[in-house]
């Protein structure tokens, strides 16, 4: 299988175009690969393009555990500059469906940054989902390994979970990170965010990605965030979420629709031996 790896601001993905021979990308294989040690080593994978008969192009995500994710900002951006580099596309825009809904990519000449229209944030308990009554999640307690923090939730396609934090760091992020993932108040797990509010432009945040673990930046993650911060009246519409990895601007108008922009750098490419697996990859 040809690979090829970018990174988005220190979160990093591998790009595998659908095998014409039928090998799949089984959840071993997403482990093995994935894997820092045993494999090529990644944040996911980015599998496409893919048919879809709503957008440009069709796209599944793949976390380090082997488990599916809906949305990812970061990898879709890195799809875009994929898709760049193979000529595919232009600096025009163009549209990527994904199983967390349908995005909209724009392409900078060069391909050092990419603008994705990410949609519409909600912070509605069943589309997220969170247990409970019906309501909006914006300020409420939960205690996990002994701490109580206050946080709120948000969905761009995917469960986010934005913890209050005065001073975020990496330690906080994997003590509770992991913990607040598995709570059973997020049916389908959630990514987490510890979030400290800057100014009214800019935010810092620390992040657990579901399935994933401690990352230095996610685009999602920092839409969601932003989405928190512009919701409660800490910011304004336009927002520079500041990570570990470095910075994506996220731009939201009408209706919490958000517009995130960032950087992406091409890694390396190549082919992956079928030794890698542990097994001879089986062509039909």
């Amino acid at each position: 299988m040809r690979y090829l790896k970018y990174h988005a601001l220190g979160n990093d993905y591998i790009v595998v175009r659908p095998d014409p021979f039928g090998v799949e990308l089984s959840p071993d294989r997403v482990r093995t690969i994935c894997h820092r040690n045993y494999g090529i080593g990644s944040d996911g994978i980015l599998y496409g393009p893919l048919e879809s008969v709503v957008c440009d192009f069709g796209l599944r995500i793949f976390n380090p555990d082997g488990s599916e994710a809906e949305k990812s900002g970061n990898g879709l951006r890195i799809f875009a500059r994929f898709l760049y580099d193979e000529g595919m596309v232009n600096e025009q825009p163009f549209s990527v469906e994904t199983p967390g809904g349908m995005v909209t990519c724009t392409v900078e000449k060069g391909g050092g940054s990419v603008a994705v229209q990410m949609g519409e944030v909600s912070f509605d308990s069943r589309r997220i989902p969170v247990t409970g009554p019906h309501r909006e999640v914006l300020n409420e307690a939960i205690c996990i390994g002994g701490k109580t923090f206050t946080f709120c939730a948000a969905t761009i396609g995917n469960p986010h979970c934005v913890i209050f934090s005065d001073a975020p760091t990496p330690s906080e992020a994997r003590q509770y990170g992991p913990l607040i993932e598995h709570d059973p108040r997020f049916p389908n797990r959630t990514n987490v965010q510890f979030m400290k509010v800057v100014d009214r432009g800019n935010i810092y945040i620390e992040i657990w990605e579901r399935g994933a673990g401690y990352t230095l930046a996610s685009g999602s993650s920092s839409t969601a965030a932003a989405a928190v911060a512009h919701k409660l009246g800490f910011c304004d519409p336009e927002i520079i979420v500041h990570m570990p990895g470095g910075e994506i601007r996220i731009q939201f108008s009408d209706g919490f629709f958000a517009t995130m922009t960032g950087p992406v750098t091409k890694v390396c490419e190549g082919v992956m031996a079928p030794e890698m697996f542990g097994e001879t990859l089986q062509r039909s």
